[in-house]
């Protein structure tokens, strides 16, 4: 087998010009696939962790069953009492890949600082629980002023251009105001612990972030809206959420688990177009590299048809004709790999190098471009054009080896 890899090597470097071109443009293609996918790579890990701590939407989120479908229309029936959260706390803090349970409470309503108003979305959060759900977005995102502390329950976090809008600043003081649970109208008076920036334009002029006991208060309720779950790791959680939605249901805790890809429809969204983008993508190197291959081999086999009747005269079946010229395909798709891969770990170099950056739509601050080197992916790509590049060979290579050995040699 090693002599016919030889012979297949040396076969390739005998136009040395039309197999440069074929193996640049594998190499091209492989590239901007490896390239293309290492950046939708960073992009889904980035929102991932977006959506999970930077959202603080958790691994999983349990709701009182009937929540999603009902809670809008009345969700005073549909909020989990005092003692089910303390239960469904106890039972799932015993699992040691559960790293927080930690109880929210979310609402609407009128903030004003004294003069104008405009509406608020709330979130109502455990500040320290908080903090550990957020891990390192409770420190990277630009904040002005302080956070939110479990001993001063009326000093709340304003996105900064709702805070700009109502001309508030940290330590300023504003009123919120909404309905309550019962239909009711209250008011209470809020101080600004800090300014910061949700990153993203749709909910930066909107959104408060008030401790869980003051949500409570302003809503005029003991209970919660919904339990935050946070895992040891992503990948745990639909095994989690299977086994956690039969946990509670043996206790009789009657809930529906979402987990944070059901919960944000921006991630679902933005993969479903980079998905896309990306077959389309494969797709057109997958015919290039089909064409560039087929093409060669095509011109090489016409080249060498005097060669091939002369193999056949001297005994070499059709399988042995059919062989060589596969091994010279896959040798030239490997080959245009290698170079690909060069390309590819040049060109991560040079984005670390420049360190570009670029404003996503929707977001409100620019974000660097990163392209993960992913060699388990490059190594699934060059046996799959490997291979891709055999098939490619093998056509015009058994057509060969089917001529007539008198023709072929005679062949001018």
């Amino acid at each position: 087998m090693l002599q016919w890899v030889k012979i297949a090597f040396r076969n390739v470097l005998r136009n040395k010009r039309r197999s440069f071109v074929t193996l640049f443009a594998i190499a091209i293609g492989f590239s901007s696939i490896s390239l293309f996918n290492g950046y939708t790579d960073n992009t889904y890990e980035g929102l991932r962790q977006s959506a999970i701590q930077g959202e603080g939407l958790g691994h999983l989120t349990v709701f009182k069953k009937g929540w999603n479908e009902f809670g809008k229309l009345n969700p005073a029936q549909y909020l989990l009492t005092q003692a089910e959260v303390q239960k469904i706390a106890q039972l799932l803090k015993e699992d040691p890949s559960v790293v927080l349970v930690t109880p929210q409470l979310h609402g609407s309503g009128l903030v004003g600082n004294g003069v104008q108003s405009t509406i608020f979305i709330a979130s109502g959060v455990v500040p320290d629980e908080d903090r550990l759900l957020r891990g390192e977005f409770a420190t990277r995102r630009p904040i002005v002023g302080g956070t939110l502390q479990t001993d001063k329950p009326y000093a709340v976090e304003m996105a900064q251009d709702l805070a700009r809008q109502l001309n508030l600043s940290p330590n300023g003081d504003g009123t919120i105001m909404a309905s309550t649970f019962d239909g009711q109208m209250n008011a209470l008076g809020i101080e600004i612990a800090g300014i910061y920036d949700t990153g993203t334009a749709a909910t930066n002029d909107k959104y408060i972030r008030i401790p869980f006991s003051y949500a409570q208060e302003l809503y005029d309720t003991d209970k919660a809206d919904r339990v935050i779950v946070l895992l040891n790791h992503w990948q745990s959680t639909l095994p989690q959420k299977e086994r956690i939605a039969t946990l509670l249901s043996q206790n009789g805790l009657e809930v529906e688990i979402k987990t944070w890809n059901e919960r944000s429809q921006f991630f679902v969204k933005v993969k479903g177009m980079f998905d896309m983008i990306f077959a389309f993508i494969f797709s057109i190197v997958l015919i290039i590299v089909l064409m560039s291959v087929a093409n060669t081999m095509s011109m090489a086999v016409i080249e060498r048809t005097r060669e091939i009747g002369t193999l056949r005269a001297l005994g070499l079946k059709q399988r042995g004709v059919s062989l060589m010229f596969a091994l010279e395909g896959a040798m030239m798709g490997g080959l245009g790999c290698l170079v690909g891969v060069a390309i590819t770990v040049a060109g991560c170099a040079l984005i670390v190098a420049i360190g570009p950056t670029y404003t996503p739509p929707g977001s409100s601050s620019p974000i660097p471009l990163i392209v993960n080197l992913l060699p388990q992916a490059m190594a699934r790509l060059t046996l799959f054009l490997m291979t891709l590049s055999l098939l490619a060979a093998i056509l015009p290579a058994r057509r060969a080896a089917k001529g007539n050995v008198v023709e072929s040699l005679g062949h001018v």
